[in-house]
């Protein structure tokens, strides 16, 4: 059973097996599909059966996916779904080992490039999407001037909401109540910088 807790990254490995560009999308795809097969996710990233197969396998091994109850009669084909709600990688983690700050970055710099092609994606596709879409869609960009406790606490209170609404739409998913629902991603970052 995938566990309602975001699985915190500490090791090498796990982080250099989800810093892979086609695993991330693997990992994403499945995430949002909550279930799948290597086929199903192979068709929405574009790639090889097989290639997606090994790649499932290297996340799975980091345990980063398991193995999900079959949904359909073809007992030949694997299902998979996260082993978690999410991940999180936390810098108090790597502070004491370089090779850790350079896999977290390396982690950090495939969210980033994944979140803006998504992003781009959306702008360049924004008219193919209803009025009723297009402005709900946010985009905002604050700049307060805050401590790091500060910033920490925020970070906390987004995070709660945002699992709120989440946990609130698969609720209503599960009974039913899918109409009118897409996916929704919502990319939000916050970090010191200076002028």
């Amino acid at each position: 059973m995938t566990s309602p807790d975001s699985r915190r990254i500490t090791d090498l490995g796990t982080l250099k097996a989800i810093s892979h560009p086609l695993r991330m999308r693997l990992y994403r795809a499945l995430f949002v599909a909550r279930t799948a097969t290597a086929s199903q996710l192979a068709d929405q990233v574009d790639e090889a059966v097989s290639l997606v197969s090994y790649h499932l396998r290297k996340l799975a091994d980091h345990g980063l996916i398991e193995e999900a109850a079959a949904q359909s009669a073809d007992g030949r084909e694997r299902w998979w779904r996260p082993s978690s709600y999410g991940l999180s990688v936390h810098d108090e983690d790597m502070r004491d080992a370089p090779e850790l700050v350079a896999a977290s970055d390396a982690l950090g710099r495939t969210f980033n490039d994944q979140r803006a092609a998504l992003h781009a994606r959306f702008l360049d596709e924004r008219l193919t999407w209803s009025d009723e879409w297009r402005s709900a869609s946010i985009g905002a960009e604050w700049l307060p001037r805050l401590t790091a406790a500060e910033l920490s606490a925020l970070g906390k209170e987004l995070e709660a909401v945002l699992r709120t609404f989440d946990q609130r739409a698969r609720a209503a998913e599960e009974a039913g109540d899918t109409e009118g629902r897409e996916n929704v991603a919502i990319h939000l970052y916050g970090f010191p910088y200076r002028p």
